[in-house]
């Protein structure tokens, strides 16, 4: 843990969300967002509708620059919230802090992405176990990454006690409203493709993939049934969202899908995600390796297991989801290569 010169303890309040996410925010999110990470393939896809019993649209979001959604978010952040820190930062010797946050690593590459094209210093905590290769993603992109704590959460608390240390601007995926936002633009253009779909199986990590994606559903599309996806051994979100109580977890998170690996819920995320969410559902460890396996079988993507969600809740709950239309987003490719092995089989 971090502390501040002299001893006293760090800060670790953060101050007041300055407004909640909205469609209108959505809609100007997309003018923002660089073409390499809008306008992402969306199809139908026999293969997989042919293993899971549904008719299976995916918007491919692991084909982009950093492999994944989140630079959506980040740069819609940059774009709205980027000045002022390069205003505050102005005139300030070099090295001093402008961004802090923690990420698994795939947040954190799109806020790398988004804080070089503004010109503020980005400092990335992610936990000691984090996957090396989005480590390495991270620092290619300009980031300095400090590796503490065993999980996500552990890491994103050191760099909470950092902001208050040293006077960094703390940036929170699921808490941000423009990160929703930019988010929410993968369903504005699902909808604007006229996609077919009555399902959207969504996961869920910190919340703004689902509350963005939620928002425009229930604005543009109202009759789609909005379903989140919780690992199993990473289920807090689900309690989360049924009880309202952000309280953490009481054991780590136990699963392959470091994405949505989380412990301690973000409560701004709840309100959003209460209102426009029907179910969240769980899925298997099991089901998570094979859903990464028949996707690169089938339409020859790697997708890591977060990514990969919605493929496993389909794989998990047959009876559930046979014969819907379903939509989901592949939101991640940042997968471990050991667990393609059989794939191809």
């Amino acid at each position: 843990m971090y502390s501040t010169p002299g001893g006293a303890e760090p800060r670790l309040t953060i101050p007041a969300v300055p407004t909640e996410p909205t469609p209108q925010g959505i809609e100007a999110a997309r003018t923002a967002i660089p073409r390499e990470f809008r306008d992402t393939p969306l199809f139908d896809s026999a293969p997989l509708g042919a293993a899971t019993g549904c008719r299976v649209t995916v918007k491919v979001e692991c084909v982009n620059p950093i492999r994944s959604f989140k630079a959506r978010g980040a740069c819609w952040f940059g774009a709205r919230r980027g000045p002022e820190a390069v205003t505050r930062l102005r005139g300030l010797p070099a090295g001093t802090p402008g961004w802090v946050t923690g990420s698994a690593g795939n947040f954190g590459q799109g806020l790398a992405w988004a804080a070089r094209r503004s010109g503020i210093p980005l400092t990335v905590f992610s936990s000691l176990h984090a996957n090396p290769d989005k480590v390495r993603a991270m620092r290619d992109l300009g980031a300095e990454v400090r590796l503490v704590g065993e999980d996500f959460d552990a890491a994103k608390e050191a760099a909470l006690a950092y902001a208050g240390e040293t006077g960094a601007e703390f940036v929170e995926d699921g808490r941000e409203p423009e990160i929703t936002e930019g988010a929410g633009t993968i369903a504005l253009e699902c909808v604007e493709a006229v996609f077919r779909a009555d399902t959207a199986l969504i996961p869920v990590g910190n919340g703004a993939l689902i509350g963005g994606m939620g928002l425009w559903l229930r604005h543009a599309a109202p009759e789609v049934s909005v379903v989140g996806v919780v690992a199993r051994g990473a289920a807090v979100m689900r309690r989360a969202f049924e009880s309202g109580d952000p309280s953490p977890a009481e054991a780590a998170p136990a699963t392959i899908a470091d994405g949505i690996a989380v412990r301690v819920p973000v409560p701004e995320a709840l309100p959003l995600m209460r209102r426009v969410v029907h179910e969240v559902v769980e899925v298997s460890e099991d089901a998570l390796g094979e859903a990464v396996r028949l996707l690169h079988r089938t339409l020859g993507l790697v997708v890591e297991p977060a990514g990969a969600a919605g493929v496993a809740a389909l794989l998990e709950h047959p009876d559930r989801f046979r014969g819907r239309e379903v939509l989901t987003p592949l939101c991640g490719g940042n997968a471990d290569p050991a667990l393609l092995a059989g794939a191809s089989e």
